[in-house]
């Protein structure tokens, strides 16, 4: 039986499972979950993980959530991946945990809020709210400096200054990915002061071609929707 990912691409650890798998040559159905339509909540759905969160995988009878605990599942089971996504190497491996758990406490949650109370909650129903936005920010502008003086020093091309990407690298990069749907000044404000980080993302990109620009255009195209509709209503406001 053919691995199962039950995933939705607007979903940022989501989009770093479908990646590692492309990159590694891994066989699997993607299953798609629509987090807008509530897809998660259905019982079908929680029969598959009982959190009601994407990821999620089914490999035969065994099922996982939680996309870190998912990444390294596929990096150690599957035949074929390269080391340098999860070394062998027992410091090396405690070295990418030690980021992974960080970034749900910290990157994870400051990027994910900002762009929920910023842009996307009335996507998914929920009013915006520009107080805990603002909190979010902070914390998210907090932790790209940290990233940058802590894991990418020097000229680092990867985290932790690694020739190549671990599955830390893969999982970072695309959560800071969600904030191609903000308004363009507010992502410009928030990354452009980080030249590190910038190039950090590029060369995510370039290692991962054409599997990374491929599993992000669902964000491409609804931030196309999203600056059509900002235009609109500029456009009706001054007519009023």
């Amino acid at each position: 039986m053919a691995l199962k990912l039950y995933v939705d691409r607007m979903s940022q650890p989501s989009r770093a499972i479908l990646i590692f798998c492309k990159m590694n040559k891994i066989d699997f159905e993607e299953v798609r979950i629509d987090l807008a339509k509530g897809q998660h909540r259905s019982p079908e759905f929680k029969e598959i993980n009982p959190m009601g969160q994407v990821p999620a995988i089914v490999d035969g009878r065994f099922r996982l959530s939680e996309s870190h605990a998912i990444l390294i599942y596929l990096a150690c089971v599957f035949p074929g991946v390269s080391d340098h996504w999860y070394p062998a190497d027992l410091f090396s491996r405690a070295k990418i945990n030690s980021v992974l758990d960080w970034h749900h406490s910290n990157l994870r949650r400051g990027a994910a809020a900002y762009v929920l109370n910023s842009t996307l909650a009335p996507v998914l129903g929920l009013p915006l709210n520009p107080q805990a936005a603002n909190e979010a920010g902070k914390l998210l502008c907090e932790s790209l400096s940290k990233i940058e003086s802590i894991w990418l020093k020097g000229n680092a091309k990867f985290l932790l200054g690694n020739t190549q990407p671990s599955i830390a690298d893969l999982s970072l990069v695309c959560e800071i990915m969600q904030l191609e749907v903000v308004n363009e000044e507010d992502r410009q404000r928030i990354l452009d002061p980080h030249l590190k980080i910038l190039q950090w993302i590029e060369n995510v990109k370039n290692y991962t071609s054409p599997h990374f620009e491929e599993v992000h255009e669902v964000l491409y195209k609804v931030k196309e929707r999203l600056q059509r509709r900002l235009s609109s209503g500029a456009k009706l406001n001054s007519k009023l």
